[in-house]
């Protein structure tokens, strides 16, 4: 098996809740947004935001700003807020020291995410990188992971591991790929799907898992 790790980056590798509802109080004191239009991002963008997500907040509250305008101050105030605590990227860093092939793969705007990655030192940490925004196709989709498989220079035939919070996302969608897989406990688990091989409550523990892997 290669040397290979996907990681998920919101909720796994950066902290995308505590930024997610900064840059929303901020979006709304600065255009002044109604209170309905708080509730209807806060609810709406929960677990990932668009652009077309603004058009539709447009709309749906009748304002007059564009939403290309909503949607760049929005990824503005995102990578001002998002934070991956230095012990992520010390860990990181290891991998790679000891010749681990790192890929980011996630679910979001390609703008955004590749942005947060090169804020929070992340990107130059990483080989490849997928979102889903590239090909406009989530995660479980195998077709992600053998993109971010490919951008890193390498083939998921060779095997590998998916590290992840999400469990059909991550988890499922890495047992599809033929990965072995690691989850970041905190979702519910939904039935039938298999078990990871292993779960942890911090993604440092993850990477100590791999770091520790033999290989022959």
């Amino acid at each position: 098996m290669q040397k290979l790790a996907l990681f998920d980056l919101d909720g796994t590798l950066a902290d995308r809740q505590s930024a997610f509802k900064d840059a929303i109080t901020g979006l709304c004191r600065s255009r002044a947004l109604s209170p309905g239009a708080e509730r209807w991002l806060r609810t709406e963008l929960a677990d990932r935001a668009t652009a077309g997500d603004f058009a539709r907040l447009r709309q749906a509250f009748r304002l007059e700003v564009s939403a290309a305008d909503l949607w760049q101050e929005y990824v503005a105030l995102m990578v001002a807020a998002v934070t991956c605590r230095p012990e992520v990227l010390e860990g990181l860093a290891h991998l790679r020291a000891a010749a681990w092939t790192i890929g980011v793969i996630t679910n979001g705007a390609g703008d955004i995410q590749r942005a947060k990655l090169a804020r929070t030192g992340l990107a130059d940490l990483v080989d490849g990188v997928a979102a889903s925004g590239d090909l406009e196709i989530r995660k479980p989709d195998l077709r992600l992971f053998e993109l971010v498989a490919t951008r890193c220079g390498v083939s998921l035939a060779d095997g590998g591991w998916m590290v992840g919070d999400n469990p059909t996302g991550d988890i499922g969608g890495g047992q599809r790929a033929g990965l072995r897989t690691i989850w970041l406990r905190g979702r519910p688990w939904p039935d039938g799907l298999p078990a990871a091989h292993h779960v942890v409550d911090d993604v440092t523990d993850a990477i100590t898992i791999l770091l520790n892997e033999t290989w022959e």
